[in-house]
């Protein structure tokens, strides 16, 4: 069998050690590299003698990307003290490379990431092309893990405590340039051939170098936890972190603890800690569910999972967006932001200005935070035409409708623009529940309309719903699911349904918060189990932000549209208490000056005192760990059903679009993740009891009961 590390011996007495895992795309360490590890540097041992030097270099576009996930997926918690023993074993080779009394130099000739960067500090020396693509860090935090190959003890003896916070409990990137200036790299080339060049020379100036952290005297910048100024930050540190986690992510609380445990022994006291709590967090179930999700469902969304295949690959040259208010003006600074010419049309110059000047601000504001040159800003800029005039949308690739939630406004401005398109340019409507089929019935091309449904601000928000109507063309889903790519946007693809997946999902989580104050629940302790939960904020504040109005249009909109199609509309629990606040009350939200919430200008949002007296009850009972479940399950069994209906196609996409799309925790790995790692059984026979004592509405689909009874899991 091929090994997946190289050796060579070249004539400049230099060892050129390559990891290049055959018919695999990046380097990983599995079972068969650990063990050529562990040969490589007992043959480096043995030959001491033979060679001046030793270079790390890949063969992949990538330098080295850490533990193979699959496996630690496979971890249960009776596999801890193996998971522990295996790691120390890695770190014992590492270290003995540090050891070897030859220079080690590492050459990235692309991203080197968790296990990666941790092998390039086991280094002497560092080595990177200067290209602003290529990432270093160690972002294990963000799947639920900690950096235990060396990272976490190594960084903090690099940078200190304080400075390398950022960069292990927050998962924060860096440039290569950025990364040279922390003092990581020693060096920055300007292409492959440099890079071998610069380490040899690093080579031979630097014959016996010693790792910092193995010097005589050595001090970790800043000082140890002991120090006066650090034992100030860490006394607050761990509230902060609790705050900002909830308790609720292992990993940033297990980072912190082998930093400060780490920093106060040797370093391979401090090596052994990071092993001890990476075995606990890794066999976990937080850590299974966010590598799901944020590996393995993100990577197929980005391969093209939901795409259709026999499309070739496109990108517009040049993109129509009709309306320039919030969500338009964002849709703009997207395609500019990635080189993309914008059409920003509204009904006046002005509007169409206005709506311009939001790019003016975000590029200024990157200006000022050193994120992009001036120069760069104006090329953005350059590139979006405000206009008033369905002429300049002429030879558009791709028009994307972003009016009013109005059916009649947006037939309107799809059959004046429509004309204007490319040959082979399509027509997206932006909507967040109007279904895609009717809205295309304007359309003189139905199979090229599609629907991309933006979320809000989109300049933050990564998601975009992309959904199908009955007519929509196979080459139409494809160009659009290339769009979304190509302005950096996760793309999920939904068949087309009243509220598609995300909005009506949505609607559960907010309308739930509803019920809850109808039944006489407190609003705060509502607000504060939604964010206990793992819920960014809670359902009362975000319908405040989304609008109570917009939301009491969307139910008579409903109405009216299933009275027309001779359905009944039944009003789900807690849409009286909306209604009541918009017409009774007058308070249509955040934007309308008041809703659940005061407004004081120039003062931080309250609850509205009025709520106690008119929705309580002094009756009323509750258990803060039900009103937890009632949001998690609500929208758990609502992602299921959209799953059985059809109306969602793939596990992904359901995981993904539930945690980018409506802030469904995390920790979760999404909606249909949670019913995994609670177990479908278990699942079912919660949601039994809360159907029991909420309605129906709880009550387990048929594809839950049905993986329930298999002891099979959502795939």
């Amino acid at each position: 069998m091929t090994s997946p590390i190289r050796y060579d011996l070249g004539p400049d007495r230099v060892v050129t050690i390559t990891f290049d895992a055959p018919g695999a795309p990046v380097n990983t360490m599995t079972e068969a590299w650990c063990r050529a590890l562990r040969e490589t540097v007992d043959r480096l041992e043995a030959e001491r003698e033979r060679y001046d030097g030793v270079v790390l270099c890949s063969a992949k576009k990538t330098f080295f990307a850490g533990a193979e996930l699959k496996d630690v997926l496979k971890w249960t918690s009776a596999d801890a003290p193996r998971v522990f023993e295996w790691l120390e074993a890695v770190k014992h080779d590492l270290r003995r490379l540090e050891k070897l009394g030859k220079p080690v130099v590492a050459c990235l000739a692309g991203t080197a990431l968790g296990g990666g960067f941790e092998i390039a500090l086991s280094c002497h020396c560092r080595i990177c092309i200067d290209d602003p693509r290529i990432q270093l860090g160690q972002p294990e935090v963000t799947i639920g893990l900690l950096p235990a190959a060396g990272g976490t003890t190594k960084l903090v003896r690099l940078l200190g405590l304080h400075a390398a916070f950022p960069y292990l409990v927050e998962g924060r990137l860096m440039t290569p340039a950025q990364a040279a200036k922390l003092g990581l790299l020693q060096g920055l080339a300007s292409d492959a051939e440099g890079l071998q060049s610069m380490a040899r020379e690093w080579i031979r100036a630097n014959p016996s170098p010693v790792q910092p952290w193995d010097e005589k005297g050595f001090r970790i910048p800043g000082g140890t936890p002991s120090s006066p100024k650090v034992a100030q930050m860490l006394a607050v540190a761990p509230a902060m972190l609790i705050e900002k986690t909830r308790g609720l992510y292992p990993a940033p609380e297990a980072i912190l603890a082998a930093m400060v445990e780490g920093a106060e022994v040797d370093v391979d006291t401090a090596l052994r800690i990071e092993s001890r709590h990476f075995a606990k967090v890794a066999v976990g179930r937080v850590a299974k569910n966010m590598i799901t999700a944020f590996f393995f469902n993100l990577t197929a969304i980005r391969s093209g999972a939901s795409r259709p295949k026999d499309v070739p690959r496109w990108k517009p040259a040049k993109v129509g967006v009709l309306g320039a208010g919030m969500m338009g003006a964002g849709i703009a600074w997207a395609c500019a932001s990635r080189g993309i010419d914008c059409v920003l049309k509204d009904v006046s110059e002005d509007k169409a200005a206005a709506g311009k000047g939001y790019s003016e601000k975000l590029a200024s504001a990157r200006v000022e935070r050193g994120r992009m040159s001036e120069p760069e800003a104006a090329a953005l800029l350059g590139r979006i035409t405000p206009t008033a005039s369905n002429e300049a949308l002429s030879g558009t690739d791709l028009i994307i409708e972003a009016v009013f939630e109005q059916r009649a406004l947006k037939a309107q401005v799809t059959q004046e623009s429509e004309p204007m398109l490319a040959s082979g340019g399509i027509f997206a409507t932006n909507t967040s529940t109007l279904p895609i089929t009717g809205l295309a019935e304007a359309s003189r091309n139905p199979e090229r309309f599609v629907g991309l449904h933006f979320f809000s601000p989109v300049d933050k928000m990564r998601l975009v719903e992309i959904i199908k109507g009955a007519k929509t063309s196979a080459e139409t889903l494809a160009k659009a699911y290339d769009v979304v790519l190509a302005i950096g946007k996760t793309p999920i693809v939904v068949n087309d349904a009243r509220g598609f997946f995300t909005s009506r999902t949505f609607g559960t989580f907010v309308m739930e918060g509803c019920a809850m104050l109808d039944e006489g629940i407190p609003a705060a302790v509502i607000e504060n189990a939604a964010r206990l939960a793992g819920m960014p904020v809670g359902p009362l504040a975000v319908i405040d932000e989304t609008s109570l109005s917009l939301s009491v249009h969307v139910m008579e909109q409903t109405a009216a549209d299933l009275k027309a199609e001779g359905q009944a509309y039944v009003a789900p629990p807690g849409q009286d208490v909306i209604v009541r606040m918009v017409k009774e009350f007058k308070r249509p939200g955040r934007a309308g000056g008041a809703g659940f919430y005061d407004y004081a200008p120039g003062k931080r949002k309250t609850l509205w005192p009025e709520l106690a007296r008119i929705f309580g009850k002094p009756d009323a009972r509750y258990a803060l760990d039900e009103l937890k479940d009632r949001f998690l399950y609500r929208q758990a069994v609502e992602t299921a059903r959209c799953l059985e209906e059809g109306v969602l196609e793939t596990v992904h996409d359901a995981n993904i679009g539930s945690i980018f799309g409506i802030g469904f925790p995390a920790w979760t790995g999404g909606a249909l993740q949670f019913i995994n790692s609670v177990g479908a059984a278990a699942f079912a026979a919660r949601a039994d009891v809360l159907a029991k004592s909420y309605g129906a509405r709880f009550a387990p689909p048929a594809i839950v009961r049905d993986k329930a009874k298999r002891g099979e899991a959502f795939r």
